[in-house]
């Protein structure tokens, strides 16, 4: 059995840092490197081929960086890779790279789990496992942090709100885990080395048949304007405590 993982190229978040005038994020020249839930879910993928085998297949779409970050992937732990690459694909909404990588998805044979992060690093939107689930007609589970691998089928327990809930479902699947699953391994000088000579597969859109149409744009990324209304209470007192409840209901967040 093959386990895929869906791993998306981002920009190292560490290395972000904010113009002081504008609020705005400076990305220029930081350099790229896989999603960190990514991380956990390709950590969880070679555990489970360390006990069922089979074979890690890490699956990408992204611009023609992309092939440096797939080096990570492979240096984790993953046998293999395919890439989907496209300056058009930089960017691209969570529709046009479900697309991109359920197209992806067919070029490998006797896949039993699809695995990916709950959400990227980016724009968290959540969405792209949802949307591969229904191009390709399969089952999925969400917010998975413990899950248990049988011969066709998955256990899995998902961290909800307010509850843990386990789940059974038919083999093959797609899985988001959520980033308490476990420890993403840092590879090693020798593994790092060994990832360049790991077999890789590159196609464009054109090759698999994907038209990109990018149907959103990000207007702004900057954080909501606060207008703070710099009221001091002191904790503890009385006559305090019931002018901070006053307050509260004059800005209609508590009610009597």
């Amino acid at each position: 059995m093959n386990i895929i993982v869906c791993v998306k190229q981002t920009v190292d978040l560490q290395q972000v840092r904010i113009r002081k005038e504008t609020r705005e994020p400076v990305l220029e020249n930081i350099p790229l490197t896989i999603g960190n839930i990514d991380k956990n879910a390709l950590e969880e993928a070679v555990r489970i081929r360390d006990k069922v085998g089979g074979k890690v297949i890490a699956i990408s779409a992204g611009s023609e960086q992309l092939a440096d970050t797939i080096k990570e992937a492979l240096a984790m732990g993953a046998d293999e890779s395919i890439m989907v690459v496209s300056p058009d694909l930089e960017g691209a909404d969570s529709g046009v790279a479900a697309a991109a990588l359920a197209k992806a998805i067919a070029k490998v044979e006797d896949y039993g789990i699809i695995l990916l992060g709950e959400g990227s690093a980016d724009n968290y939107s959540g969405q792209v496992g949802p949307r591969l689930a229904e191009i390709l007609d399969l089952p999925q589970v969400t917010y998975v942090k413990a899950m248990e691998v049988g011969d066709a089928t998955l256990k899995a327990t998902r961290n909800l709100d307010d509850c843990f809930e386990t789940v059974e479902v038919g083999l093959p699947a797609v899985v988001s885990v959520v980033s308490e699953i476990n420890e993403p391994r840092i590879p090693s000088v020798t593994q790092i080395l060994k990832a360049g000579k790991k077999p890789k597969q590159v196609f464009k859109p054109e090759d698999l048949g994907i038209e990109i149409t990018k149907s959103i744009s990000t207007l702004s990324n900057l954080a909501p304007e606060q207008d703070r209304k710099r009221v001091l209470f002191q904790e503890g007192a009385d006559k305090d405590v019931a002018s901070l409840v006053a307050a509260l209901e004059a800005e209609g967040l508590v009610r009597r």
